[in-house]
This record gives C-alpha cells, structure tokens and sequence, in this order.
C-alpha cells in the first residue's frame, strides 16, 4: 500500500490547490505502480503551523513561503 504524505505550511494552499496536488500525486504514483493499485494509494497532506518549520535556522511562515514564491530568480 503506498502512502503518499505531502508537508506544508499551513495557509499556503488554498483547497483547491491541496486538491489538485493530491490528484495530480495520485496519478503519477499510478503510472509507476499501475491502475491496478489505486484503491489503496494513500495520499496525504500534513499541514504545520507557521514557526513550526524552517530553512537554514529561520522559522518560516505562510507569508515567508510566499514571498520566496514570487522572489525573481537571478
């Protein structure tokens, strides 16, 4: 039984964003394992709140994540 589990902060995904990565994991697990094994693929998401994660020592937030979102790459 393959189990999926997907960690975010919470706030950052709407629920039709959250939908839509547990749809879209769902269907690449299955082109590996094949359709046979959909029923008992588990696909999770975990939500944390904000200053429970971080990057590099700094305690992350919904609003930090977005901002790192729309940052220009150089």
């Amino acid at each position: 039984m393959p189990l999926v589990t997907i960690d975010v902060i919470r706030n950052v995904f709407t629920p039709q964003q959250k939908q839509d990565l547990i749809a879209k994991v769902t269907r690449a697990m299955l082109e590996v394992e094949g359709e046979s094994l959909r029923n008992v693929t588990w696909v999770r998401i975990k939500e944390f709140e904000g200053g429970d994660w971080a990057i590099g020592g700094k305690a992350l937030n919904a609003a930090d994540v977005q901002a790192l979102t729309t940052r220009e790459v150089a």
